[in-house]
């Protein structure tokens, strides 16, 4: 198992801030096709202007692409996959089951139950304080060379 830092993540994905939602990956294991990541959220995130003034919610779709980030940094450690980039295929058996706001920090944690050459699947949950905040199955897809431009 193994960590990596904000600047060891942009290295490995190509989300930057202010849309780089993954601080730091506490975990890495793939021999068990997991890993776990940690979002610090504060008070000064950019979505908490208009969502919502006086009562700062975080979205739960970037509950979900935190989570998928999440994936992106272990995939991008397999051999074969560090200079491609997958896109969402599927969000499915997604629940939201509690509010996430200013001074919580997320667990990200991701089982992949799958992983070839262009498509992926895997197991997403996110917790604060040991409970569930967002659950789903994230699939994704990297598309053939040049579709992306």
């Amino acid at each position: 198992m193994s960590t990596l830092t904000t600047r060891e993540i942009q290295a490995l994905i190509p989300h930057r801030w202010p849309f780089l939602l993954v601080d730091r990956i506490v975990e890495y294991d793939p021999e068990h096709s997991r890993i776990v990541g940690q979002k610090a959220v504060t008070a000064t995130e950019w979505f908490f202007q208009g969502h919502f003034p006086g009562q700062p919610v975080m979205p739960g779709v970037l509950q979900v692409e935190a989570l998928a980030q999440t994936m992106a940094v272990y995939v991008a450690q397999q051999p074969g996959f560090g200079d491609t980039m997958g896109l969402f295929a599927s969000i499915d058996e997604c629940r939201f089951k509690r509010i996430v706001v200013p001074g919580d920090t997320l667990r990200l944690e991701v089982t992949m139950e799958r992983l070839g050459r262009r498509f992926g699947k895997g197991r997403a949950v996110a917790t604060v304080d040991g409970e569930v905040a967002c659950e789903a199955l994230l699939s994704f897809i990297i598309p053939p060379p040049g579709t992306l431009r």
